[in-house]
């Protein structure tokens, strides 16, 4: 399986617009993504600097994730939370656009999270496993030491969920380390 990837698939396109094929098994086999995906998922977000994150579901209901904003610009977010990973608290981020196209895939031991740039974003991810609410699981956004990209001063719009998750300090990780580090975004 591979590691955190941003995908940047090809758009044709013409005088009508745009066509492009957002996922293809045997191209992601390529990147070496073998997971299978039986769930998608589509989320708005209203105002600008909604923050959702940093969410995971635990083994043996662990997801992994492919990503795209579809709608607005995100900022979007991984952090490395296998246990005895080199890179273990570590994180990368994109700019995840309609715009751009992009894509990002989030294996299994790492929390995702992203940050609106702008109001009335849409994001849709394909996920590898159904909800499981009893292995829903998550870290607070504010305890890896992340870059967001907030105005001075803003704060984010979070839920209430959100802002109950504990710390990475504080958090037990159930994610086996499998000799894959994080690697900067290509």
């Amino acid at each position: 399986m591979a590691s955190v990837k941003l995908i940047h698939p090809r758009r044709h396109g013409d005088a009508r617009g745009w066509f492009v094929e957002t996922y293809n098994r045997d191209t992601f086999a390529g990147y070496g993504i073998d997971a299978t995906f039986v769930q998608d998922n589509h989320s708005l977000s209203a105002t600008a600097f909604t923050l959702r994150g940093l969410h995971f579901q635990t083994p043996p209901r662990a997801q992994n994730k492919i990503v795209r904003c579809i709608r607005g610009r995100i900022y979007d977010v991984v952090v490395d939370v296998r246990w005895k990973s080199p890179t273990y608290g570590k994180w990368v981020g994109a700019e995840l656009s309609a715009e751009n196209g992009d894509q990002l895939f989030i294996p299994v031991g790492f929390a995702h999270g992203f940050l609106t740039l702008e109001p009335d974003c849409e994001v849709v991810y394909k996920c590898s496993d159904t909800y499981a609410p009893d292995h829903d699981g998550g870290i607070a956004w504010d305890s890896v030491g992340i870059d967001w990209p907030l105005p001075a001063g803003a704060v984010p719009e979070l839920s209430d969920k959100d802002q109950r998750q504990p710390t990475l300090a504080d958090f037990d990780s159930p994610f086996a380390y499998d000799g894959r580090p994080l690697a900067p975004l290509a």
